[in-house]
């Protein structure tokens, strides 16, 4: 039952706006409200709240109050370290102090990762087996970057309180820190583990089960819910920021793969278990699927080739005869060097195993929704080999049934409403309307930002459409004269890294202020010397569309060369569209359309950042003033006020360079 003294939500929210030295906003004030009654009547809401509103404080007041409450803790999920590492470095230690006075105790908290994220100490010390990279190509300076990184890590290793890897400031590289860390399905357990008394991942885990609100992220709360075992505290409430990734995050979960690598490694780990003859049937499977694999052509299969079938078939019985081998998967109790190497090949044998079984079974239940999935070959490069891999159709069910059906979720982002409406999203969750169980809301609490005053959202309706050999000449032509007239101070966005490369080698040499292009640093350090420089440029993709927090000067203009459709020959987003036109719904409204609509929304709401910000939006592509699409489209974006004329955001951007 709850605690009749504890303080309503309002006032808390009050007591905590006010120490911090500010005032509750109205969408703040909303947004508390709702997720404090989707708290009490066990019902989920998700609400859209755009940047500057306080939402961080919105969702994690009651949530504290409801830890309190029931002595039982939050589960907040994000996905982006950057805003984990907000939560916990910022806005929790901030709340904790100001509420102690409110509340019976300081409201407390802990961050709580994959067990890959942490050192394991006894792999760090003991004979483990070395993951032998033979089979992949390297050069000398390859080689010597890891062996430095290796011993930065040995060194760390002797003094960190935590062994989390983000403590490694400059970070290490995956294949330096795989010597270093175990999946959850390697682990010894703590039982048997020699180290497991003084385990990081134990011990991060032991934190989390006591204390109000526990953060993490998207995938290991996909893990959790979807898992046979828990990985966080029992927990009835779950807060999920950056909702609007939440699917592709539980999809890439859940996506398994096959390679020649994946197949190699397990025969090596498991060659010095088994008698030679049953692991080189294995290691005979896995080069017939090389060479399979590197015959055939990249894309989705809808229908399973005679010599895949019985490729996959091969590489399936060849793992499971190994694991027989094997025997007992408890056997070597007392030796642990042995025990490791043990679990370690039990893991790969069914990772290949079960993979093989995946792919074998997709094409059996094409028509069925919630059980269909997705296979495709993914071509090789220089550096890696082709690569098959196997997704799920649609996680909406996954989603509907092990998130949904277990807690109250609340899902918040600046972009949720598509279109003007929740729907999209909802179905994507896996919740469906109004009559549906289980029951949602969806409440748009707006923005503390005037757009229309402070934004001009201008299409370039006069420019030709963009095509696939590039960017034309007009594109470039257009996008010199708008940062010219806006000083510099521009975030260039574009659809792939090959544009936004041809953009900054053809403007380099016509532009007099410095230009930056995603890959020529970490993104981290490049956006810190776009902050830092207010006439530079920055171009790139992708992760600039959703990252980048640059308030101020430094950012008056955002470009956005085309409307980011997803490609035509992405293999999970050609069948998910391709589903719902055979059960006569709009494949390319309900995936395309929308996929565009949700980046076009976080693309443009890099521009206003802060209450003093104004700029411009810049779309190259025409096709959003004048396609049938476009107001689904426009709909989904901040309201600025909007403009084909060429000359009205130069104007405005001269004016802003000259103050």
């Amino acid at each position: 039952m709850p605690d009749s003294h504890l303080p309503p939500v309002e006032e808390l929210l009050h007591a905590a706006v006010t120490a911090l030295g500010g005032s509750e906003r109205p969408g703040q004030i909303q947004m508390v409200k709702a997720v404090q009654h989707a708290i009490d009547k066990e019902e989920h809401v998700a609400v859209q709240a755009g940047t500057g509103t306080g939402k961080s404080l919105a969702y994690l007041v009651p949530s504290v109050r409801h830890a309190m409450d029931t002595d039982a803790p939050v589960v907040v999920s994000t996905a982006t370290i950057a805003l984990q590492r907000q939560l916990v470095d910022r806005d929790l230690p901030r709340l904790a102090e100001t509420l102690a006075k409110e509340l019976p105790h300081e409201p407390s908290f802990a961050i709580l990762k994959g067990r890959r994220n942490y050192l394991c100490r006894y792999k760090a010390t003991a004979g483990w087996p070395e993951e032998d990279e033979q089979d992949q190509l390297f050069d000398a300076r390859d080689v010597s970057a890891t062996g430095r990184m290796v011993q930065r890590i040995q060194e760390w290793a002797e003094e960190t309180e935590t062994g989390d890897r983000d403590e490694l400031v400059p970070g290490v590289s995956e294949q330096a820190w795989r010597q270093f860390s175990v999946s959850a399905q390697e682990c010894l357990g703590a039982q048997r583990c020699p180290s497991g008394a003084e385990c990081f991942a134990e011990m991060a885990r032991a934190r989390a089960g006591e204390v109000d609100v526990v953060v993490t992220n998207h995938a290991l709360l996909a893990i959790d819910a979807m898992g046979e075992l828990p990985v966080l505290p029992e927990h009835k409430v779950v807060v999920v920021d950056e909702a609007h990734e939440l699917v592709d995050r539980v999809t890439s979960v859940v996506t398994a793969e096959l390679s020649e690598a994946t197949v190699s490694l397990a025969v090596r780990r498991v060659a010095r278990l088994i008698d030679q003859p049953i692991a080189d049937q294995l290691m005979e499977a896995g080069e017939d699927l090389k060479a399979l694999l590197a015959a055939a052509p990249a894309g989705r299969i809808d229908e399973i080739p005679e010599v895949l079938g019985l490729t996959l078939a091969l590489v399936r019985d060849a793992a499971a005869r190994c694991v027989t081998a094997m025997g007992p998967r408890g056997a070597d109790k007392d030796d642990p060097e042995r025990a490791g190497q043990r679990k370690a090949a039990f893991t790969t044998l069914d990772e290949v195993h079960d993979t093989a079984v995946r792919m074998l079974e997709a094409f059996g239940h094409a028509g069925e929704e919630d059980r269909a999935e997705v296979v495709w070959l993914e071509a090789g490069t220089d550096r890696r080999p082709p690569v098959l891999r196997v997704a799920p159709l649609n996680v909406g069910g996954m989603l509907r049934d092990k998130l949904f059906g277990e807690r109250t979720v609340v899902l918040t982002s600046a972009t949720l409403a598509l279109g003007g409406a929740f729907d999209g999203m909802a179905r994507q969750w896996g919740l469906g309307g109004p009559e549906d169980k289980p029951t949602w809301t969806g409440l748009d609490v707006g923005s503390p930002f005037d757009h229309p005053r402070a934004g001009i959202l201008y299409v370039a309706k006069h420019l030709p459409q963009p095509g696939r050999d590039g960017l034309p000449q007009q594109y470039l032509d257009e996008i010199t004269e708008l940062i010219e007239a806006a000083g510099g101070r521009t975030l260039g966005l574009f659809s792939s890294m090959r544009a936004a490369k041809a953009a900054t080698e053809a403007l380099r040499d016509r532009l007099d202020v410095p230009l930056l292009c995603q890959g020529d640093d970490s993104t981290m350090l490049l956006v810190k010397q776009f902050a830092e420089d207010e006439p530079t440029c920055l171009f790139g993709t992708l992760s600039l569309w959703q990252g980048v927090d640059v308030p101020g000067p430094s950012l008056r203009l955002v470009i956005i060369d085309r409307v980011p459709f997803p490609r035509p020959d992405d293999p999970l987003t050609s069948a998910r569209q391709r589903h719902v036109q055979a059960r006569g719904g709009n494949g390319f409204m309900t995936v395309a359309a929308t996929h565009a609509a949700l980046l076009l929304a976080q693309g443009t709401g890099r521009l206003l950042r802060s209450m003093d910000d104004k700029g411009v939006v810049a779309v190259l592509d025409p096709r959003l003033a004048t396609a049938r699409y476009s107001g689904f489209l426009l709909g989904s974006l901040p309201p600025f006020w909007r403009t084909t004329d060429p000359a009205v955001p130069r104007a405005a951007l001269k004016r802003l360079a000259s103050t």
